[in-house]
């Protein structure tokens, strides 16, 4: 049986994020992408090497786990999930999701 991951919208985030200072963004994009576009305060952990950075990882933190568009950061969000993570989200759409419906001054690509 596939448990549902657990998501959260670009709304709820930034309302999260207004309000609740210790939520950890974490990144699973590439350095290059990172480069262009993060978010203020993220964590960029490639989801190639989260395997070897999950031990340096809040346990007790809630972490929203973003991508471009989603799809890496499910599955970055399930590994950590299965690794005892019970508090980690994925951002539903990811950071062009956020960009276009949050903050309209960051690049798109």
């Amino acid at each position: 049986m596939q448990t549902q991951i657990p998501e959260i919208s670009a709304q709820e985030l930034k309302q999260k994020l207004d309000t609740d200072a210790s939520v950890l963004l974490l990144d699973v994009r590439e350095q290059s992408e990172y480069d262009i576009v993060h978010l203020e305060g993220a964590r960029l952990i490639p989801l190639n090497t989260l395997p070897h950075h999950i031990e340096s990882l809040p346990t007790e933190q809630e972490i929203v786990v973003y991508c471009h568009h989603g799809q890496r950061s499910l599955y970055a969000t399930a590994y950590l999930h299965q690794n005892g993570f019970r508090d980690a989200k994925n951002l539903a759409g990811g950071i062009d999701q956020w960009a276009a419906e949050i903050d309209l001054t960051l690049q798109r690509y």
